[in-house]
């Protein structure tokens, strides 16, 4: 007999429902240190909402003002966001064959596929709980990181700088408990090592954005060989 389908009564959520919410909370709440800057570098209200809306991926968001509020063009704005992007086009790859969303239902998990909904649906191993995990994590980031964007561009500056309140940590605390689960076998552990290394090595070297997808690069070539044809199995070398 199938277990019935969960429902808004918390007892009936699953593991995939409750992660996705936790992640949700965390990373929504961030929201509000992006208004806040957002508002800092010069933008106004609704061109911070406009961002969170329409780009919808945290890390393009900061490194757009991040280079507006330096002084820089709109086109580097724009060019060091995309850089950042081009990781969720690689998610888009791997959810669409993961999910197979159909009909309208594949506009709107391309706007929801973000760094969250991906983790949480890659961490779950039942088909079903794979679409409850990205679809709970990516509305439910959605809706948080526009309201909290919003509040935290009318509040402005009277909310201070927004790391007195620890808010860009939260984002970062959130992919460590997604990570940690994950790092139970050795490749993960070394892929892990081998990314961060490269990412410290090259955030002195080059422009922000790059770093993370030098590393990027580096776990998707990792991918690639380990699952290549011509790659040895785990079988084959444990029997060299």
């Amino acid at each position: 007999m199938n277990p019935s389908p969960p429902t808004l009564r918390p007892a009936t959520w699953t593991p995939a429902i409750r992660m996705g919410l936790s992640i949700a909370a965390a990373t929504g709440f961030y929201g509000i240190s992006f208004g806040a800057l957002a508002v800092a570098a010069g933008l106004t209200v609704w061109q911070a909402m406009a961002l969170s809306l329409l780009m919808f991926t945290g890390g393009s968001q900061f490194a757009f003002i991040g280079v507006i509020a330096g002084g820089g063009a709109g086109s580097a704005a724009m060019g060091a966001a995309a850089l950042l992007g081009v990781r969720n086009a690689v998610y888009g790859m791997q959810l669409n064959g993961m999910l197979a969303p159909t009909g309208w239902r594949k506009a709107v998990a391309a706007q929801l596929t973000i760094d969250e909904s991906a983790a949480t649906a890659a961490g779950q191993t039942a088909p079903d709980e794979q679409q409850r995990g990205f679809w709970t994590a990516g509305l439910g980031v959605f809706v948080l990181w526009n309201l909290f964007t919003l509040l935290g561009a009318v509040l402005g500056d009277a909310l201070g700088d927004p790391r007195r309140w620890g808010l860009d940590g939260a984002a970062v605390a959130a992919f460590l408990a997604l990570l940690w689960p994950r790092l139970k076998q050795r490749e993960p552990v070394a892929l892990a090592v081998v990314c961060g290394v490269v990412t410290a090595l090259a955030v002195p070297l080059v422009p922000p954005g790059l770093p993370i997808l030098l590393a990027a690069v580096v776990g998707a070539a990792w991918g690639w060989w380990v699952r290549s044809p011509d790659a040895p199995s785990v079988r084959e070398e444990a029997a060299t």
